[in-house]
């Protein structure tokens, strides 16, 4: 396949990719149920069933979609499947169960990730919510929301001058640097959210801001980015620059998630 251009049926690679999500999420539901069983790896992060069979879906379909473009995925990676990448060239980010503790304590607010890197960006992203029957993504010609067929295009905000609704993680309590961080920040309203639907959530002007102090991984960031981005919003690092992927060991610093703001 060679150098994969972005723009060039990025709207047929991106719907492909929507579908593989889509088929990854319906056997999530599958296993979707009270008393469903976790375990915990070896980053003391939780896995089900539904991680590892969505992952299975998701894996084959790809490779079968693009051959030549190699799949970083979060259970592959845990035992030991690295591929080879170059950080210059594609590759695909894949989080099959983004929000297992959401899975687990039935929120809804758990998502299938997929998105493409390259040259260290998100160029194209899906965010599909199983639960809830909705999938975001985003890539050059724009972002837009779906439920079912019915899809629409969805742009970040501008920073409302009367204070920004502020996202935060729900099964993450990031304390004391997340309150230093807002101390500075008109605050309009709080509201915690699971998963990578906070990236989302800025994406269709719905909230504003998202600052995570804390332990995150490209596959858990690189999709809602990606819708994001296509949004017009941005993710940066603490000390402004770009958030970037195919670092070493693939774990992310802190960040920034915010809008459209100059």
């Amino acid at each position: 396949m060679g150098q994969f251009d972005a723009g060039a049926g990025a709207g047929e690679l991106l719907a492909a990719i929507g579908r593989i999500a889509e088929e990854a999420g319906r056997e999530i539901l599958r296993h979707y149920h009270p008393g469903v069983e976790a375990r915990l790896k070896q980053d003391r992060t939780p896995v089900t069933a539904a991680d590892e069979a969505a992952e299975a879906i998701i894996l084959p379909a790809l490779q079968a979609l693009a051959p030549a473009i190699p799949c970083v995925a979060e259970e592959a990676v845990a035992h030991g499947g690295v591929p080879k990448i170059d950080t210059e060239a594609p590759f695909f980010l894949i989080d099959p169960l983004d929000g297992t503790r959401e899975f687990l304590h039935g929120s809804g607010e758990f998502t299938v990730n997929i998105a493409l890197i390259e040259k260290r960006r998100p160029v194209l992203g899906v965010v599909h919510l199983p639960a809830l029957g909705t999938t975001y993504a985003g890539g050059a010609q724009g972002a837009s929301f779906a439920v079912g067929e019915a899809r629409q295009p969805i742009t970040a905000r501008p920073k409302p001058a009367d204070g920004v609704i502020v996202l935060a993680s729900r099964s993450h309590n990031e304390g004391d640097d997340l309150d230093r961080y807002l101390a500075d920040i008109h605050v309009a309203e709080r509201i915690a959210a699971g998963s990578s639907l906070k990236f989302c959530r800025i994406a269709e002007g719905l909230a504003d801001l998202y600052p995570r102090f804390g332990r995150t991984m490209e596959w858990d960031t690189a999709a809602g980015h990606a819708v994001l981005a296509a949004a017009g919003g941005h993710v940066v690092t603490i000390a402004g620059e770009p958030l970037a992927y195919g670092k070493p060991g693939f774990a992310n610093p802190n960040f920034i998630a915010r809008g459209h703001w100059s």
